[in-house]
């Protein structure tokens, strides 16, 4: 009995660190709720700054500015009134790790140059090949997954959108970004 205890821990204890690996988290919008699992494995700097982002509050009301159906929703970076929070330094550009922009996947928005992701992410209403390491330039590194909220995701790609303050495909009434927060992976 006593061995099998030990044997059970050691597994337990074993399986821990995997589990940190893949944080979870909730992002709460004016449209409900998304869960997300990010992959540290494949894209621990992309990890690591969005949850920098989170952990600071940084997209506590911040909106998805972008919205593209069949395409993608991208948040992270701008207030309801279109003024763009400060952010840090960029990060490196992981889209070369094989996780790829497939429906619901969850990756770092950036400009032209190709290390310049900051605080914006993009959620993918299709499966955007284009956007994958090896398609029309280096490409868009995904880190996370919708993994419970997907009605969600599909309910913001529905709203009506217009060009606001010089930026296209703009929600004409603002989707918030209410928190984002870490949250324990549910046992299986």
């Amino acid at each position: 009995m006593f061995k099998r205890l030990i044997a059970t821990c050691t597994l337990l204890l074993a399986a821990a660190p995997a589990l940190a690996e893949n944080p979870q988290v909730l992002l709460k919008t004016s449209h409900g709720d998304i869960k997300m699992e990010l992959n540290a494995e494949a894209a621990p700097v992309s990890v690591e700054n969005f949850l920098r982002y989170a952990d600071a509050g940084h997209y506590d009301g911040l909106i998805f500015h972008r919205v593209i159906p069949g395409f993608m929703i991208q948040g992270g970076g701008f207030t309801p009134d279109m003024n763009q929070r400060a952010v840090g330094k960029s990060i490196k550009n992981e889209a070369d790790n094989g996780l790829r922009n497939d429906r619901y996947t969850v990756a770092m928005a950036r400009t032209q140059v190709v290390d310049s992701a900051t605080s914006q992410f993009f959620i993918n209403l299709g499966n955007n090949d284009f956007l994958n390491h090896g398609g029309r330039d280096f490409g868009y590194a995904v880190f996370a997954e919708v993994i419970d909220g997907q009605h969600v995701v599909e309910t913001i790609a529905k709203v009506p959108t217009a060009t606001t303050r010089g930026h296209q495909n703009v929600p004409t009434n603002p989707v918030t970004i209410q928190s984002v927060e870490r949250v324990e992976a549910a046992a299986e």
